[in-house]
């Protein structure tokens, strides 16, 4: 269910996006990078957490974490993750196929600044060895997301990323 949710929502809103199934895993950050051949913060990985009442989806690079005081600021509670049945049950999606894509019923989706350090990223696409190469902007675009800094470093991370490619 969870990957034809994810085909569907992109055979819908980008077709020109093809799904990647790989024949291995890529349900964690170093799987997914290498399995796409990718640097580990090229990998979108998107995170369903609570603050107080509110769930939420932070989609953050795969080499970022969540800095408890910038999240408590940005959304007014402790970032707090749920159990892996709620996660399947409020995205449809397994743990390590997490995406904003295809979701059953519309939720707060927030891309971490710490995404820009790359003009493409690698999402998985709901299950644990599907994916997608997607352009930060454009995926952000498609789910309706808004930007937020809740990680780690995030801004210095996109500026030493646009530094070396000077």
């Amino acid at each position: 269910m969870s990957l034809q949710s994810v085909k569907a929502f992109f055979a819908e809103h980008a077709p020109d996006i093809e799904v990647i199934e790989t024949p291995t895993s890529s349900a964690t950050v170093a799987l997914a990078a290498e399995a796409h051949a990718v640097e580990t913060g090229q990998i979108a990985k998107t995170i369903c957490l609570r603050a107080g009442e509110q769930v939420l989806l932070i989609v953050a690079g795969g080499n970022a974490r969540i800095d408890n005081k910038k999240f408590r600021e940005a959304f007014g509670g402790k970032a707090r993750m749920l159990e892996a049945e709620q996660v399947v049950e409020l995205t449809s999606h397994p743990i390590g196929g997490v995406c904003p894509f295809g979701l059953p019923a519309p939720m707060p989706i927030y891309c971490d600044v710490s995404l820009r350090a790359y003009d493409e990223v690698v999402p998985a696409a709901g299950a644990t060895n599907a994916a997608v190469r997607i352009g930060v902007e454009r995926m952000a675009q498609l789910v309706g997301a808004d930007w937020c800094d809740v990680c780690q470093d995030a801004a210095a991370a996109v500026n030493a990323r646009s530094q070396a490619a000077e």
